[in-house]
């Protein structure tokens, strides 16, 4: 049977194209679940794969999206049956295998998780990935003794999808929380979502001193860089930063001050290997806290089409929260 795919490729100069194309189940590579795909998220990774940077694809053509929402079609594997709602995060799906941004993906089941009772497919996607990242770094804030009581938590990169869900979250859980972005016209979003105050990048500007006056208790870090270096610095006595991401790039001039003198903990937070009984647990957390309502200001759609465009604009840092992708349409 035929489905829809944006299929990735590299021709032998190295250039990348991005195409809609019609192909046959008998295409896709192996595993023992054949799922129809509903929504697909869009996430960092996806702007680099359907780019070429990276090097994240191992062989082209390819089909992007690392996260997918649908319902099963056909399963080798007793645990799921044909109809049963299914998500995929992680596990290298969009990168090494074949991903969401088609009607169709063959999976390893054991990359599966079921769907939520209380989730649809799409509340599943604005999730996404980025749900995961944000729900399993606040669990890890909390496992180090970072309470609402402890003082405010920073969340940098709070207008992209991490950082929106991250600061709904902490503030439905009770935290004070400070949302670093650098667009300002985000503001007033940030606080709808709960943010207690709005701060520019400046807070993390770059300082010659090995610490600065404390400012937080806790932190989830979706820049990385330099920034982490900075902020590390300002950490309370026995604060945590979740690290997430490294927009900002992979390394900083660091050093172990922080660590030494007040003992904070820089806590490294990987959303792709997750076990399955991690996986599930986060999944039921965030149906409980997660508020899809008012986090909807923050939602956008994008058909096939546009993924290519919107892949420019999250490398360049002008997504705001999370875009979601059906297609079929």
């Amino acid at each position: 049977m035929a489905f829809r795919a944006l299929v990735t490729d590299r021709g032998d100069d190295g250039t990348i194209s991005n195409t809609i194309m019609e192909l046959d189940e008998e295409s896709l590579p192996q595993g023992d679940v054949l799922v129809g795909i509903e929504w697909a998220g869009f996430n960092y990774k996806d702007g680099m794969v359907l780019a070429g940077e990276g090097g994240l694809v191992r062989q082209y053509p390819h089909v992007g999206g690392v996260d997918f929402a649908g319902r099963v079609i056909e399963s080798a594997d007793g645990r799921y049956r044909p109809g049963e709602g299914v998500v995929l995060t992680g596990w290298r799906v969009g990168e090494w295998h074949w991903g969401g941004f088609a009607t169709r993906a063959r999976v390893k089941a054991d990359w599966l998780v079921p769907l939520p009772e209380t989730l649809s497919t799409r509340d599943a996607m604005v999730l996404g990935t980025a749900g995961l990242t944000a729900m399993l770094a606040v669990n890890r804030l909390e496992a180090e003794g970072i309470t609402p009581e402890s003082g405010p938590v920073l969340v940098t990169g709070a207008g992209g999808g991490v950082g929106s869900i991250a600061t709904q979250l902490l503030s439905r859980l009770g935290y004070s929380v400070d949302a670093m972005s650098g667009r300002a016209e985000l503001a007033e979003d940030l606080k709808a979502l709960g943010a207690a105050n709005v701060v520019g990048r400046d807070v993390l500007a770059p300082s010659p001193k090995k610490l600065l006056a404390t400012r937080w208790a806790g932190a989830i870090d979706s820049v990385g860089g330099a920034p982490l270096g900075e902020l590390l610095k300002q950490m309370q006595p026995g604060g945590c930063v979740a690290a997430v991401g490294l927009a900002a790039g992979d390394g900083w001039d660091a050093s172990v001050v922080p660590f030494i003198l007040r003992g904070v903990t820089l806590a490294g937070i990987d959303s792709v290997m997750q076990p399955f009984a991690a996986r599930v647990a986060a999944w039921d957390r965030l149906t409980e806290l997660f508020d899809r309502t008012l986090y909807e200001r923050m939602v956008s759609e994008a058909g096939l089409a546009d993924l290519p465009a919107v892949g420019s604009d999250i490398l360049a840092g002008r997504i705001r929260g999370r875009v979601v992708s059906n297609p079929g349409a």
